[in-house]
């Protein structure tokens, strides 16, 4: 479990700030666990967004198999496996030709239940119906038409961004995308934001300030870098 006020704090921070903290812990390759740039936020003004995976996968180009394909209820039926909030993590198996994969109706039904947002590899619609709500869309288009929408499997490991996505994933989103946060580190990873942002203050600080030269532009950078080497020596023994 992550505790709540894990999750509160990890809140306050952007998802850039995230990932860079991620990177301090060294528990895996920096060009890792974030999503790739076609999963855009479609309201990038809306606070980052925190939650647990929810998966599924779904097909919109092909046509509905014959056996009974799962429903929305279903999926937010198994909610309650999650470890908090759920963020549905829908990855579209029909990469070329796909039809929307996600409109108001998805979006209405998932909120109405806990989910705090959704991330999907595919295109959405509705999105004046969508935008009321002030609920957290990542996806990578607009398409009129919905196509032969249907669900496949609930709950297992989906791909999408770039990334492997597991059922209770931690995930971390805002305008600048979305990344996983090893739950194991979670709780360290909210505390060492301040600093980090602390840190990252110095130099921009110092070059707004409308009076500073090279060398204190300079000076900024090394203060900047020591301060994050020492964050990154604490966490380390953490």
């Amino acid at each position: 479990m992550v505790d709540q006020w894990v999750l509160d704090k990890l809140r306050e921070y952007d998802s850039a700030t995230i990932a860079n903290v991620i990177e301090l812990f060294q528990v895996r390759r920096r060009n890792r666990g974030f999503m790739t740039r076609e999963i855009k936020a479609a309201f990038p003004h809306l606070p980052p967004m925190v939650g647990f995976a929810a998966t599924a996968t779904c097909r919109t180009f092909a046509e509905l198999p014959d056996r009974e394909a799962p429903k929305v209820p279903d999926l937010i039926g198994r909610f309650d496996e999650l470890a908090g909030s759920p963020v549905i993590v829908l990855q579209n198996l029909d990469t070329g030709g796909a039809a929307a994969n996600f409109g108001d109706v998805f979006c209405n039904s998932f909120k109405a239940f806990g989910a705090v947002g959704l991330v999907t590899n595919g295109p959405g619609r509705d999105f004046a119906g969508i935008k009321p709500l002030n609920f957290p869309v990542f996806y990578n288009g607009i398409v009129c038409a919905h196509g032969y929408m249907h669900l496949l499997e609930l709950q297992g490991p989906v791909q999408v961004g770039g990334i492997d996505v597991y059922p209770n994933d931690l995930l971390h989103g805002d305008a600048n995308g979305v990344t996983t946060i090893p739950r194991n580190i979670a709780g360290d990873v909210a505390d060492a934001c301040a600093d980090y942002a602390a840190a990252e203050a110095v130099v921009i600080d110092t070059a707004q300030s409308g009076s500073a030269s090279l060398a204190d532009l300079r000076d900024a950078y090394g203060e900047m870098a020591s301060r994050i080497a020492d964050l990154t020596a604490r966490v380390g023994k953490s």
